[in-house]
């Protein structure tokens, strides 16, 4: 299992710090968002200058028709990043046409597929998906896992029932993660560390527990130690 650190803090300037605080640590850093659409792909450099080593993984979950979301794939191509993902809604027609269009780059990022936002509850998503969770993450991964992804984003409690159902070498990314038992705040579905071990999880994002930490390098460290 690998410790993803979100830089989700509100200036560039911020996140850069923190990268700064846990740079001698072998961990991914995931870009978001907000971050990508402020900072741009020269955050990621400053990243990357800061230690060239850091595995970047970049969350824009990718939703649209098709064309357009293989287009976006190939131009994340270009950014040197080391992940990206992609929402298993849009359809495995979409899927299947992102992994058709990566099979020329050698050395390509790995792409996931977003199941279940880890913020809805039971009743909010069954009002958009019509379904439970546990029903359309199983369905959604297995349509990543048939369109030639390499894993799914999911909360921890989807894990280990999607590697039964796909391959216990697909992998599963989970955000909410709170360490020690952390407040959950906007998230619905947390777990801690110990319960993404014993579903067989891949990677663990954790954001708000180390860059709201008075010294984010240890728990970093503590993390790590976890794991």
């Amino acid at each position: 299992m690998e410790l993803c650190v979100a830089l989700d803090l509100p200036t560039k300037e911020e996140n850069l710090e923190l990268v700064h605080k846990i740079k001698e640590y072998d961990v991914w850093l995931k870009v978001g968002l907000r971050s990508y659409i402020r900072d741009g792909e020269e955050f990621l450099k400053d990243i990357k200058k800061i230690n060239p080593d850091f595995k970047i993984f970049l969350d824009l979950k990718l939703y649209d028709i098709p064309n357009t979301m293989a287009d976006a794939a190939e131009s994340i191509i270009g950014l040197g990043v080391d992940m990206f993902n992609v929402h298993a809604s849009a359809g495995k027609r979409a899927m299947q046409e992102v992994m058709d269009r990566l099979k020329k780059y050698e050395n390509r990022p790995i792409v996931l597929a977003v199941t279940a936002l880890t913020s809805f509850n039971e009743e909010e998503f069954a009002a958009v998906y019509e379904g439970s969770i546990a029903q359309k993450a199983d369905q959604f991964a297995k349509d990543a896992y048939d369109s030639g992804l390499d894993g799914v984003v999911c909360s921890a409690y989807e894990s280990e029932s999607i590697k039964k159902i796909t391959d216990k070498k697909f992998m599963t990314l989970t955000p909410g993660i709170r360490p020690f038992g952390e407040d959950a705040a906007d998230q619905q579905r947390v777990a801690d560390v110990a319960y993404a071990k014993s579903a067989h999880v891949d990677f663990i994002v954790v954001g708000r527990p180390i860059y709201k930490a008075q010294n984010p390098a240890s728990v970093v460290k503590k993390i790590l130690e976890e794991i």
